[in-house]
């Protein structure tokens, strides 16, 4: 039991895949991931040191601010309702990776440390306001990274055509996402 492992199993279907059996990082939570690369890409540790302050000083600072920031997040995603469950979570290996790479070989905070982050941390006047100009700041990212170049020729106008040889080849408008909170919809570029 725990960390016996088995050989890698080749898939059939795609060789390059492979599939490793190990008892002891077994996760039910790998679907955070993808958020997580979603946050990595607009950039979110950077809008949490700007937009938070810590109010720790000196070196009390076992974990960074946009590590408690996420453990707290990506425990609500994955549907855990309060701070309780973060002595499991803490070595769970999804919730590790979600956490920064110093963090990711040790584990994540444990409920004292995460229920101060919540109740204390993010409570105070000035994170409360520097949380609504994170979501502000985070969904300007997302619009700024989403938006397609005004000029490019890929994107033409609906109707446009283009000749190509003897016959012409009339280009859809593509999608633009927009965030909007809280869900996402898809809505056609106007």
């Amino acid at each position: 039991m725990g960390d016996v492992t088995s050989g890698p199993i080749r898939l059939s279907f795609n060789p390059q895949l492979r599939v490793e059996f190990r008892g002891a990082t077994v996760t039910s939570d790998a679907g955070l991931l993808l958020p997580r690369e979603l946050d990595e890409r607009l950039g979110l540790s950077a809008l949490i040191e700007h937009h938070l302050s810590d109010p720790r000083t000196g070196y009390n600072r076992q974990f960074p601010l946009p590590d408690l920031f996420r453990q707290s997040i990506y425990s609500r995603l994955a549907g855990y309702e309060d701070t309780n469950d973060a002595e499991r979570l803490a070595e769970d290996p999804t919730f590790r990776m979600l956490a920064s790479r110093e963090r990711r070989e040790t584990s994540v905070a444990l409920t004292s440390t995460l229920h101060w982050f919540e109740t204390d941390v993010l409570a105070e006047e000035r994170n409360y306001q520097g949380l609504a100009r994170l979501n502000t700041a985070l969904i300007q990212q997302a619009v700024t990274r989403s938006a397609p170049p005004t000029r490019d020729p890929r994107y033409r106008q609906f109707g446009e055509s283009r000749a190509r040889g003897t016959r012409a080849v009339r280009l859809q408008r593509p999608l633009r996402v927009r965030l909007l909170s809280p869900p996402l919809r898809l809505q056609p570029r106007r």
